[in-house]
């Protein structure tokens, strides 16, 4: 076929612009795609220009748009394929769950978050194999993808002082504590307000779920401490506020409910770090060693995942009418974790 301009009417132009936001909508990837070229081509593109951003053939663009010219819009339709679909191969699987944990915006896409439609178009992209996108629920769930609420990380991350973290100060602090026979302890803090915290839940749609709250901005506030060679977990309460000196009294009283040396470590939280705090340890050097995770790590912290369990499994959609039903309900929960050692044990993957 010899090569053309291709032109078409305001109204031609109209309706492929309406059919590929209903392409787009519907998730047919093809037929999106054979439009995009087609208007490519109208808006003065080259044909190898065209081929090239499509990924296709000069052969295949141009049989699209001999379809075009002979049908308009309706040659450009998907036709029933004959025989069996095409599949992922094992090897292809194996690819594509590598490009789905690489995130999208490694594969090109402006957003943080995957969409099934994007998955779709990567799935084509890469491996010329068009899904239903109603399928690839089941497709990524066989791979041991899950869908999920995603997390903000900060971006001003020092990547470096992480690396040197795992590979170097971790290593470091869990042979001191192996050496000393010490307590390996993960320190932080955690906060359960009376005015209830929220979750999802499952409720009709178009009704918005309701949860009832007392509105009263108190707090009852827990410092914790985890070990990770036993799962054994220290914890303090308090009403107060959280500053150097509830965090002294904290420590005082575990280094009095413990023989051993301990290695604590712990996040940068200002009273963790103030001059009194420093002045404290200075004071209980031969029994306390303290290291510093880096800025930014809650996810190096695995008490962190503690307080989410306890949260999630007693406060989350919870009304407490008052405070004492809110100190109570805490209460329990932190007994049930401090007599349940392998759960404690378990939150430590990262460095097992």
């Amino acid at each position: 076929m010899l090569a053309f301009r291709l032109t078409i009417s305001c109204q031609l132009r109209k309706e492929l612009q309406r059919a590929l936001q209903s392409a787009q909508r519907l998730g047919k990837v093809r037929l999106a795609l054979r439009i995009l070229a087609i208007l490519a081509l109208a808006s003065g593109q080259s044909e190898s220009q065209v081929a090239a951003t499509f990924h296709v053939s000069l052969d295949t663009l141009r049989h699209w748009k001999l379809q075009f010219l002979c049908y308009q819009l309706k040659g450009l339709q998907e036709k029933k394929p004959s025989g069996r679909k095409p599949k992922l191969t094992k090897t292809q699987k194996q690819q594509l769950a590598a490009l789905i944990e690489a995130g999208p915006q490694a594969c090109g896409f402006a957003s943080g978050c995957w969409r099934s439609p994007m998955i779709q178009q990567l799935i084509y992209d890469q491996f010329a194999v068009c899904y239903s996108v109603h399928y690839l629920a089941q497709l990524l769930k066989n791979l041991g993808f899950s869908y999920q609420k995603a997390r903000f990380v900060a971006d001003h991350l020092d990547s470096e002082k992480r690396r040197l973290w795992q590979q170097q100060t971790f290593p470091q602090a869990l042979r001191l504590a192996r050496q000393q026979g010490a307590l390996l302890l993960f320190g932080d803090e955690a906060s359960f307000p009376q005015w209830g915290t929220l979750s999802y839940t499952w409720a009709r749609q178009g009704q918005q779920p309701s949860v009832p709250t007392s509105g009263k901005r108190k707090a009852y506030k827990v410092f914790g401490l985890i070990d990770y060679f036993t799962g054994r977990f220290f914890y303090q309460t308090t009403a107060e506020r959280l500053n150097s000196v509830t965090y002294e009294a904290f420590l005082t009283a575990v280094l009095a409910q413990t023989q051993q040396p301990i290695v604590l470590i712990q996040d940068g939280a200002k009273y963790h770090t103030s001059r009194a705090t420093k002045a404290f340890f200075a004071k209980h050097q031969e029994r306390l060693t303290v290291y510093q995770l880096p800025s930014y790590s809650p996810d190096y912290n695995p008490i962190e995942k503690l307080w989410k369990k306890i949260k999630e499994q007693e406060t989350h959609l919870h009304y407490f009418p008052t405070f004492a039903s809110l100190q109570e309900k805490v209460e329990h929960a932190l007994l049930k974790f401090a007599n349940a050692p392998k759960e404690v044990l378990a939150l430590f993957g990262f460095a097992a």
